[in-house]
């Protein structure tokens, strides 16, 4: 077992609320792309919260943190944390998808925290 957390562009977070459907996640049409722009500025930061690249495909960059049991994955369409149930990976998780969700552009989605967070 594993803790998740995504983060998402805002409108695919008012896609999903406004259509309510089961499954809206799985079907790639639903999840609105990062610009070049956005996906650039996730992989600085990856960088800058000392996450390191471990795995590299054409649509997708694979990190994980040093310090913590802790994985990252970078999509077109979202950014994928996975820890494990240890205290302090489920906190920096979770924390740093709250981080990054810090302007308009992105929001955090936690499915075992009842979805997405909205201050």
């Amino acid at each position: 077992m594993s803790f998740d957390v995504q983060l998402f562009r805002t409108e695919t977070m008012e896609k999903e609320q406004q259509r309510k459907i089961e499954g809206f996640f799985d079907n790639p049409a639903n999840l609105e792309p990062f610009t070049e722009e956005q996906f650039q500025g996730l992989k600085e930061r990856l960088g800058a919260y000392e996450f390191n690249l471990i795995n590299e495909a054409p649509e997708q960059l694979q990190y994980k943190h040093p310090e913590y049991n802790l994985t990252a994955l970078l999509t077109k369409t979202g950014l994928y944390f996975t820890a494990g149930w240890d205290e302090e990976s489920v906190f920096e998780a979770g924390m740093t998808a709250s981080e990054f969700a810090d302007s308009d552009e992105f929001k955090k989605y936690d499915p075992q925290n009842g979805g997405w967070e909205v201050f």
